[in-house]
């Protein structure tokens, strides 16, 4: 490694230091037992029947295994050294059937346990991403998507792999195991302990291998997350990449990542690959003791060709399904390690949840109340302090002011996304930590100004949230969005694919769908974070008169940087460093010559003219008022 390659990992490792710290992912393995245990309790009782069939399977299958030095055994003494021609015929017979039942129960097990397989990967996906649409929003923010990737891909595959090993090991593998030990035993205990003699240095080293083997495998999960991250920013930034010529230095950044997989991948490789040589080294040590022993035994008389050929084959058979147990420990600590992590999301329980007894909040007016409201994303940083805001019914309020000051956070409050710290919120006199979350949601419809558009249609993105919808509402909603034209003009209408987080549609035309879906679902709180960022000046004044209308008879709280948009709220609130410093309509607060027209006066000049968001434009528009 040179030492360029190794101060981009060391940059790598304290860049990522703190983010691995607060993931939510990054969890101590839980004991074997525990896992084994749950594992057992959750997804292999409710299949028993199946578990049953394989078990029994497993044990014919093992029973024919045992059976086979016996057969040598005669084969050798009856045959060859006999010369028995009753044995020559019957014996060949002997060995089809138990060849035939152990394959047809090695065929039945083998189903059985890809079934199970099946079964504990498909419950467990669908138990884990249905914990990550419950969890609370901070939870997960906290954690790169591409960890969550990983492991329901990764993870859980994992699972499933040492599932299998498990019961193959457990079923299969030990009861071949106990069958051939039995027979050896029964031919020869004095040998059989001979030929056992490298056995406990095996499993003691496979253990040490085994905890080894987890710890690499954590490394690799946390890098193939990160990998996944990687990919999935590019692409998804794939016109800023290409807009600022960054292809080389995005390219670069994967490669490092794919080149520290690669390392760490290797050095689980390594270890997992070490416990095979061991075992069968020791095992080997074994067996040439048994023939050693043997041959001396067969030479001085006391034990027989067939005898000495019998337990050589038993113990040659027993090789495998031993050497699949001494691994047993190595695959079960890599399954443990991905179960830690796929029940940490599991067991996830969301804070924000219904409180018991709460009940379903009933909209009248539509009235909300912050009272003393503090809260920050992290407690350490308050975001809102002592924030109290009412907001009478159905009236239209504007939240204004600098970047940070916390309008945002005002409405991911409302929607529960968060719980405030201390004070109170509520609507229509009900608290709404008093009220179920889902009824709470559905009272509001939200616009964002960064709208999320879904890989479907545009009739399905506009109805998302109201399914029930018909074509012909779903074509009001776009008419009021000022977004039908548009839609009409391609291919398809609204039969149309947008792509991946809406990609194909541009900003203004992704905006005015987000516009119509919340005009469809018609909730009495209508919530609008920015709504016209993306427009332009037409659609904007377009979109403005039907907002006009649609706000009528419904509370709204509009957060803007545009001023120009805020001048028909009834009531407009300039927020700065979380509290409510002035409050008034359009030309109360000019004349209150606070905050509010210092903004003003930033976007406009002199003259109040049309209003541009961007500190970069308001700049240049300013100097051409002035002359400067």
């Amino acid at each position: 490694m040179n030492n360029k390659t190794a101060l981009n990992r060391r940059v790598y490792r304290d860049r990522n230091e703190k983010t691995r710290a607060d993931d939510t992912l990054s969890v101590a393995p839980l004991p074997v037992r525990v896992v084994v245990m749950r594992m057992a309790r959750d997804h292999l009782l409710p299949m028993k029947s199946y578990l049953l069939m394989s078990f029994a399977a497993m044990a014919a299958a093992a029973a024919t295994t045992g059976a086979l030095p016996f057969v040598m055994q005669r084969t050798s003494d009856e045959i060859v050294v006999a010369k028995n021609m009753t044995s020559l015929y019957y014996m060949p017979l002997l060995v089809i059937v138990i060849i035939c039942i152990k394959a047809f129960s090695e065929y039945v097990s083998s189903v059985s346990e890809e079934y199970i397989g099946q079964r504990i990967t498909a419950e467990l996906r669908e138990r884990m991403f249905k914990a990550l649409m419950y969890a609370d929003l901070s939870w997960v923010q906290r954690t790169h998507t591409g960890r969550f990737t990983s492991s329901f891909l990764g993870d859980i595959g994992a699972i499933q792999r040492a599932a299998g090993v498990t019961i193959v090991g457990l079923g299969k593998n030990a009861l071949t195991c106990i069958f051939l030990i039995g027979s050896m035993f029964y031919m020869d205990w004095i040998l059989t302990l001979a030929a056992a003699i490298g056995l406990p240095f095996a499993f003691r080293q496979i253990g040490r291998q085994g905890k080894k083997m987890m710890r690499s495998s954590t490394r690799v999960f946390q890098e193939h997350g990160d990998l996944t991250s990687f990919v999935s920013q590019a692409l998804s930034g794939i016109r800023v990449v290409k807009a600022y010529g960054r292809e080389k230095e995005e390219t670069k950044r994967v490669s490092d990542a794919i080149g520290r997989t690669v390392e760490f991948a290797m050095q689980s490789v390594r270890v997992r690959a070490a416990s095979g040589p061991i075992t069968e080294a020791l095992s080997g040590v074994g067996i040439a003791a048994a023939i050693f022993y043997g041959g001396y035994r067969g030479i001085t008389g006391t034990m027989t060709p067939g005898e000495f050929m019998g337990f050589i084959t038993a113990a040659m058979l027993l090789y495998q399904p031993l050497k699949s147990l001494a691994q047993l420990q190595t695959n079960l600590q890599l399954g443990v390690a991905a179960a830690s992590r796929v029940f940490a999301i599991i067991d996830n329980m969301p804070q924000i949840k219904d409180e018991p007894g709460a009940k379903p909040l009933h909209i009248e007016d539509g009235a909300i109340r912050f009272d003393n409201v503090t809260f920050g994303y992290t407690p350490e940083i308050p975001v809102l302090k002592d924030f109290s805001l009412d907001i009478p019914r159905k009236q239209k309020v504007a939240l204004v002011g600098p970047s940070g000051a916390g309008k945002s956070t005002v409405l991911n409050l409302i929607l529960r996304f968060y719980e405030p710290e201390s004070g109170s919120i509520s609507i229509d006199g009900q608290k709404l930590n008093e009220t179920t979350v889902a009824s709470v949601r559905a009272a509001s419809a939200l616009v964002t100004q960064d709208p999320f558009l879904f890989d479907d249609t545009i009739a399905t993105n506009i109805s998302y949230g109201s399914e029930q919808a018909t074509r012909e509402e779903i074509e009001t909603a776009a008419r009021a969005a000022v977004a039908h034209d548009f839609i009409m003009a391609m291919p398809d209408g609204y039969d149309t694919l947008v792509g991946e987080a809406g990609n194909r549609l541009s900003g203004g035309q992704k905006q005015r769908i987000s516009f119509a879906r919340a005009m469809l679902r018609n909730a009495p709180i209508l919530l609008l974070d920015e709504p016209t960022s993306a427009l332009d000046s037409n659609a904007e004044a377009l979109l403005q008169e039907a907002l006009d209308r649609m706000v009528a008879d419904r509370t709204v709280i509009m957060i803007a940087h545009r001023l120009s948009t805020v001048k028909k709220a009834d009531v407009i609130y300039v927020v700065e460093e979380g509290r409510i410093v002035e409050s008034g309509n359009h030309d109360a607060l000019l004349a209150q010559n606070g905050l509010y027209a210092r903004l003003y006066e930033t976007q406009f000049g002199e003259d109040p003219g049309a209003g541009r968001i961007s500190a970069g434009d308001a700049s240049a528009e300013k100097r051409a008022v002035h002359g400067g």
